[in-house]
C-alpha cells in the first residue's frame, strides 16, 4: 500500500514542440509532478503514453529524475502527447492535438490498493471519457483533498464539465481570463472570486494573474496578494503556472501558512520564467529553495 502522505498527479504527459526545434518535456501535471520530485516529495504520477519515441523519452527522463514511472500505463494505439508552441507577443500559444495516449487512462489499470493525501488534476487530460472515468474512480475512494488546476483550451473544454470537476475541489488554481469564463458576470475581479468559491464550495481560490501575480481568497474570505520581486528575467512563460501550481501543494504538504505558500510559489515561478520551457533538469536550480526553505530531501 501506498504511503497515505504520498501525493497523487493525475492528467498528460507530453513534449512541447518550439518553433526553433527545441523539444521540451511538459504538460502540466507531468511539470507539477517534475518539480515535486526535485522538492523530495516523490509524488504518484498517474499518466498515459504511447508505444513510441516520445513515451520512451517521458519514461527515461522520469527514471533519471528519480520519479517512479509504475502509474504511467503505456497505449498501443494512440501516440503520445505532442503539443505545437508558439509564441505570440510574449505568451505562449498551444496546438493541441486530439486522440493522444493521455485521452485513454485506463481505470482498470489503476492501483486499487494507493492511498493519497492529495490529488492534483487539471482540465485537459479530461477532454475524453476514458480518462474522465478513471478520474471519477480515483476521487470516489480519495480520503484526502483536491486541487484543480485549470486549464481552458480551446475547443478541449465544456464550462458544465469544468464547473462538474470544480464541485468536487477544495483547492482551485485559474489564471483571470479563465475566471471570467467560469463566474458569474460581475464587475470586480474580488466579487467574481467570491462568487466561484461559493458555487464550489471551495476551501482556496488562487487566480495568477501573469506579472501581476497572483491573488488568493479562503473559506474565511480573507484575501492574499503577492506580486514578484524586482525585475523578472523573461525567457518564456510556458510551465510558470505548472510551478506556481507545485509549490502550492508543498505548501500544503508542508503546513505552511497560505500567505508563506503564496510568496514561495510567486518565488519559484519567476525564476522558472528565466529558463527555456516548463522542467528544469538541473537539480541546482531547485537547492537555493530547498535551503531558503529548509525542506529535507
Amino acid at each position: 500500500m501506498k504511503s497515505p502522505q504520498q501525493i497523487a498527479i493525475f492528467g498528460e504527459a507530453l513534449i512541447d514542440q518550439f518553433p526553433d526545434g527545441h523539444q521540451i518535456l511538459g504538460g502540466a501535471p507531468f511539470n507539477v509532478a517534475w518539480h515535486l520530485q526535485a522538492f523530495g516529495q516523490s509524488p504518484s504520477f498517474i499518466s498515459r503514453v504511447g508505444r513510441d519515441a516520445v513515451g520512451d523519452s517521458i519514461r527515461q527522463a522520469m527514471v533519471d529524475w528519480g520519479m517512479n514511472v509504475e502509474n504511467v500505463q503505456t497505449d498501443a494505439d494512440y501516440p503520445s502527447g505532442t503539443v505545437k508552441v508558439t509564441i505570440h507577443q510574449g505568451e505562449p500559444r498551444y496546438d493541441i492535438l486530439a486522440d493522444q495516449a493521455y485521452d485513454y487512462i485506463d481505470a482498470r489499470q489503476l492501483n486499487p490498493g494507493a492511498v493519497y493525501s492529495v490529488l492534483y488534476h487539471g482540465t485537459l487530460a479530461l477532454r475524453n471519457a476514458t480518462s474522465a472515468q478513471a478520474l471519477h474512480e480515483l476521487t470516489a475512494r480519495l480520503t484526502g483533498n483536491i486541487f484543480v488546476d485549470v486549464n481552458l483550451r480551446a475547443p478541449w473544454w465544456r464550462k458544465d464539465s469544468v464547473n462538474q470537476w470544480l464541485s468536487k475541489a477544495d483547492w482551485v488554481k485559474l489564471n483571470q481570463d479563465e475566471l471570467m469564463q467560469l463566474a458569474p458576470p460581475h464587475h470586480t475581479m474580488s466579487d467574481a472570486m467570491r462568487s466561484l468559491q461559493a458555487l464550489h464550495d471551495l476551501d482556496v481560490l488562487i487566480v495568477t494573474c501573469g506579472s501581476l501575480g497572483a491573488r488568493a481568497l479562503n473559506r474565511a474570505g480573507e484575501f492574499f496578494e503577492i506580486a514578484p520581486a524586482g525585475q523578472m528575467s523573461v525567457v518564456d512563460t510556458v510551465g510558470a503556472g505548472d510551478a506556481f501550481s507545485a509549490v502550492l501543494l508543498l505548501g500544503m504538504r508542508q503546513g505552511w501558512p497560505l500567505a508563506l505558500t503564496m510568496e514561495r510559489a510567486q518565488a519559484f515561478a519567476s525564476a522558472l520564467v528565466g529558463r527555456r520551457g516548463a522542467t528544469v533538469q538541473d537539480l541546482g536550480f531547485y537547492q537555493t529553495f530547498i535551503r531558503a526553505w529548509d525542506l529535507q530531501r
